[in-house]
């Protein structure tokens, strides 16, 4: 076995590879950037090099860096984890050129499925199944569009060299197939450097279907079963689950053939995914294969029993698969769902910020969480947003779905937007309970899985206003302690007033409006007077630091979490943030200027569609942002004249900050 790898990936994943490491007495060299210097994968390995700037292009993506690094801390083999170099024949071939293992398939494997096109040639040759659309090489708009007319509306466009739903366009009418054409390529071009374009049909609620395959140098291939990726937003995935809910032993058995037979087709190494989209009559359709670890591995070391990682390192160290195919077996079910820092109320606008305060449920035989963070971390623009990984299993699906509700209420973050009230809505909601999924699930049941027009949590919102009062009572108890006259009146912390009752209004502000709370304070507790009525409240802090409220005799606990101005209350898995309004302050608060438009993120400007004086109408493309390897439309609120631009193309910009003035009409 290896003595010591490196591994060229950040983050979650080389957190992951370092686990298994360890357990295996391999020793562990992590890369990072400048934006890196202080990550966890940075502290967890046993050595760990710079390899420059924050911009993935100077550093992650960049080979000789990598490659240098390796040389200098004499690491003999790399593990490329997922995204960045992992698909990279290039990167492949640099390693096998510079003596070093790369923990993957050979170039040539890597190259035949790096173009879907490519790809999709080779499997319809190999008599594997493809979903009908255009892979060929005349890259012309014309020709594209042509095309598309011969498939049918609806058409999938989607980067030949893409993957993570990167680069990807439904376009349902001749009308919108130029501007999807231009976007997509543009995406294409930043995330994989590389334009090119299929087309295929486009399946109405398809469920995308993935085959887990291994193969050694001997020959000898398997698949370890099959995982379910239909819930998707962005035509990214965001929950995972295996086995496949609904399907038959039978079709288990002949796709997990067909995945075997097309890893053979090109000599494969290592592990890789078979991806498949499956019709609403069973049909099952070659889509891609990744010529890596997938993020959703978890699931299925959950249902067999295995280290995918083990196999990763002993197959590429010569050594033959560890299992027949008779030998491996499925056991229970497991589900994963992906934790991002985003806004799901903005149409999935990725968040960054400071990661306040983390705290995930503790590992078990039925919970693992799979991280590349901690609290005080930040989340740059510069990478993926995602946070963790959390994944479940049960002894079937439905204990699994359970398991899965009760690990996001006891998951907890603060400091930016998450997207775990959307997790917990998909969890909860009796479609997906009861297995009936597919690709356009969220986007189907959007308006009840979103949280837009919630009212208030009136429980949170109570809480947030006892915190503030606790909060304010210990300050003056610390200040009572160190005061010249500590039996002095004025140091008294219980609310006691000379003519009577004390009472206040204390105003507090979140996404759903302001609040007002009148309080009152006697006999030990607080009276809080809502609209909807008055509450009887009282509220200490636990060891660990929880506020501990009982409310009209039901006792409550959550986590309050201060940062700056504002106030978090976590509560059963939710986050709700709060603002104490201050009434002075009022007349002086900050905004948007009328008739500016602000960034909704902070990212890259990759296009300005207009400039002074043009006319506009409402809903047109005014700028385009790209960040963490999206693009993001900002567009035209109502008609209007565009006044001042303060930006150009390839501008970095902060959250909020005027992008241009727009004149309304």
């Amino acid at each position: 076995m290896f003595g010591k790898i490196l591994i060229a990936n950040r983050g979650e994943i080389a957190c992951r590879v370092m686990r298994t490491a360890a357990r295996m007495g391999v020793r562990t060299v992590a890369v990072y950037s400048e934006a890196d210097a202080g990550a966890r994968h940075v502290a967890l390995a046993d050595e760990a090099l710079a390899i420059g700037p924050a911009a993935a292009r100077e550093s992650y993506l960049n080979i000789e860096r990598i490659l240098a690094a390796t040389r200098r801390s004499g690491a003999e083999a790399i593990h490329p984890g997922y995204g960045f170099l992992s698909e990279n024949p290039d990167f492949a071939s640099a390693c096998a050129d510079a003596g070093i293992v790369f923990i993957g398939p050979p170039a040539a494997a890597i190259a035949a499925m790096g173009s879907k096109a490519h790809a999709k040639l080779l499997m319809d040759r190999a008599g594997v199944p493809v979903v009908p659309g255009y892979h060929g090489d005349d890259q012309s708009d014309a020709a594209l569009k042509k095309e598309a007319a011969r498939v049918g509306w609806p058409i999938l466009i989607k980067a030949s060299a893409g993957g993570g739903g990167k680069g990807m366009r439904v376009v349902r009418g001749a009308d919108g197939f130029a501007a999807a054409l231009e976007s997509c390529r543009r995406e294409a071009r930043v995330a994989f450097d590389d334009d090119r374009v299929l087309l295929e049909k486009y399946l109405e609620q398809p469920r995308h279907v993935e085959v887990q395959v291994f193969r050694d140098r001997l020959g000898n291939a398997v698949h370890l079963f099959e995982r379910d990726c239909s819930i998707q937003r962005r035509h990214q995935k965001v929950l995972e689950e295996a086995p496949a809910p609904g399907l038959s032993d039978t079709e288990r058995a002949k796709m997990g053939g067909v995945a075997v037979a097309a890893a053979n087709a090109i000599d494969y190494l290592g592990a890789g995914t078979v991806e498949f989209i499956r019709d609403t009559g069973g049909s099952f359709y070659f889509m891609e294969m990744n010529t890596r670890l997938q993020v959703e591995h978890p699931v299925t070391e959950l249902v067999t029993g295995q280290d995918l990682v083990e196999w990763q390192l002993r197959v590429a160290n010569g050594q033959p698969l560890p299992l027949t195919q008779q030998q491996l077996a499925l056991n229970g079910h497991a589900i994963e769902v992906r934790l991002y820092a985003e806004d799901p109320e903005r149409d999935f606008l990725p968040a960054t910020g400071h990661l306040e305060h983390l705290r995930f449920p503790t590992d078990s035989t039925h919970i693992r969480v799979d991280s590349g963070v901690r609290a005080g971390d930040v989340i740059t623009v510069y990478y993926d947003p995602l946070i963790a990984k959390l994944i479940v299993w049960g002894r079937n699906r439905d204990d699994a779905v359970r398991r899965l509700q009760n690990a996001l209420a006891d998951t907890q973050v603060a400091g930016l937007r998450t997207n775990i009230d959307l997790l917990a809505s998909i969890a909860a909601h009796p479609e997906f309970r009861a297995g009936r999924v597919d690709t356009g699930f969220i986007e189907r049941y959007r308006e009840g899985l979103l949280t837009t027009d919630r009212a208030v949590d009136a429980t949170a919102l109570a809480i947030a206003a006892l915190h503030l009062l606790t909060a304010r009572e210990q300050r003056a108890v610390r200040d009572a302690q160190y005061s010249a006259e500590p039996g002095s009146p004025w140091h008294l912390t219980d609310g006691w007033r000379l003519n009577g009752e004390r009472r206040e209004l204390l105003r507090l502000r979140s996404r759903h409006g302001e609040h007002s709370i009148a309080i009152a304070r006697g006999a030990g507790k607080y009276l809080l007077h809502f609209e909807a009525g008055t509450i009887a409240a009282t509220a200490r802090h636990d060891n660990a630091g929880d506020l501990i409220v009982s409310l009209d005799g039901r006792t409550v606990r959550a986590t309050v979490v201060p940062h700056g101005a504002q106030i978090t209350v976590l509560l059963s898995g939710a986050a709700h943030d709060f603002t104490h309004f201050d009434q002075l302050a009022a007349s002086q608060e900050a905004g948007t200027a009328a008739g500016s438009l602000a960034s909704p993120m902070p990212g890259r400007i990759v296009d300005i569609r207009v400039k002074p004086g043009d006319k506009v109408q409402r809903g047109d493309t005014l700028v385009i942002i790209e960040a963490m390897k999206m693009e993001h439309a900002v567009t035209a609120p109502a008609a209007g004249q565009v006044g001042t631009v303060h930006f150009q193309a390839g501008d970095m910009v902060n959250e909020g900050v005027e992008l241009l003035v727009l004149d309304a009409e």
